[in-house]
């Protein structure tokens, strides 16, 4: 008897239970539970394959950006962003002009949130994408395979005609407003160096409005009794052009060389990594690369995410390869896209389902 219509009817009715408790997964250790519910248990053949890969004892690299207002400097610093981003397609930042105070209090906002009193929370729980403010557990948690050890915080700074800082909630209004400013400008600087990294004038990708809005993304993966059968976020690349991440404790990991490489946090640092996009754009030159966060004993972990991802909502615009990068030894690797079509899909898609660029292929 084929019972698998039954498997898959029971494992819907308990996504829709978790998800309609609009407490994430932080409302099921709160209730004391000591075994993983099966939603998140990731398959054996999943578990047993992530065994054969080695875990590498090499590190991301550390680019530190100060003394940019000297031109041999400025030199360096563009040299070692443009080898980061064609090999790893990550690296950290150190002395990037973001005050420690500024970084400190956006991980305490995120964590006041989460442990704030569960009903205040539920008021911003919701799928509703067009939302500026949403709380959420697993934005694919009705797609993906396996539900994931994480609650997330999305507050947009993409549309300024939504910028009343009221709609953010109070636990972290002031801490999200003031590092949205600081990022957007080490954003629009990190641009400027990966344009003249791939031999453009420093403003271009800004002027293609790569930079223009952007989204915080605050992660909160509460300490999991089971960590070892579950995923804070599984193997996937980011969607947009550029993500800044802040984290508060290890967990990251990239897929470089075959290997699981740890990323682990430098006080004051941030990690930089490529986009799907910017890989587009750039014809394959930066590399957009998976990678992943563990689940962990120890918790909370925290982290804020700033998606640089382009302006979202105009219809009509397209990326494709920039064409000072085409020639006929390097001809476009990817076709011309529609913002529109590649968020559409993105939001289509399981964050497992790799690679989104692969439906871009020219």
């Amino acid at each position: 008897m084929d019972t698998s219509g039954a498997q898959e009817y029971d494992r819907m009715q308990e996504l829709k239970a978790f998800d309609e408790t609009k407490a994430g997964v932080k409302g099921l250790i709160d209730a004391e539970l000591q075994k993983l519910p099966k939603i998140f248990v990731r398959p054996a053949e999943e578990l047993a394959k992530d065994l054969n890969h080695k875990r590498a004892q090499i590190e991301v690299p550390v680019i530190d950006l100060g003394g940019m207002e000297k031109a041999d400097r400025r030199q360096q610093i563009v040299e070692e962003v443009r080898l980061a981003s064609e090999t790893w397609g990550f690296f950290q930042v150190v002395n990037h002009g973001i005050p420690l105070n500024v970084l400190d209090e956006m991980i305490d906002g995120i964590q006041k949130f989460n442990e704030q009193d569960v009903q205040e929370k539920k008021k911003y729980y919701t799928r509703d994408n067009t939302r500026r403010v949403r709380f959420i557990s697993n934005h694919d948690l009705f797609r993906s395979t396996t539900a994931n050890w994480r609650d997330t915080l999305t507050i947009s700074f993409s549309d300024p005609n939504q910028s009343d800082p009221k709609e953010i909630p109070g636990s972290c209004r002031e801490a999200a407003v003031e590092y949205s400013k600081h990022v957007e400008k080490l954003g629009n600087i990190l641009f400027e160096i990966f344009s003249v990294a791939l031999g453009l004038d420093p403003g271009h990708l800004r002027n293609m409005d790569c930079s223009k809005g952007h989204r915080l993304h605050g992660h909160y993966y509460p300490a999991c009794p089971e960590p070892e059968l579950t995923l804070g976020i599984p193997k996937h690349t980011d969607a947009g052009f550029l993500t800044i991440l802040l984290q508060n404790q290890s967990g990251l990991q990239i897929f470089f060389q075959n290997q699981w490489v740890d990323v682990q946090p430098i006080p004051g640092g941030l990690v930089i990594n490529i986009g799907d996009l910017l890989q587009l754009v750039s014809n394959g030159k930066f590399r957009s690369n998976n990678h992943r966060v563990l689940a962990d004993h120890l918790g909370p972990r925290i982290s804020v995410a700033c998606f640089f991802s382009g302006p979202l909502g105009m219809e009509n615009i397209s990326y494709g390869p920039i064409k000072e990068l085409i020639s006929e030894e390097n001809p476009p690797i990817y076709k011309e896209v529609l913002l529109s079509d590649y968020v559409m899909k993105f939001l289509t898609s399981s964050l497992d389902e790799n690679n989104l660029l692969n439906y871009f292929k020219a």
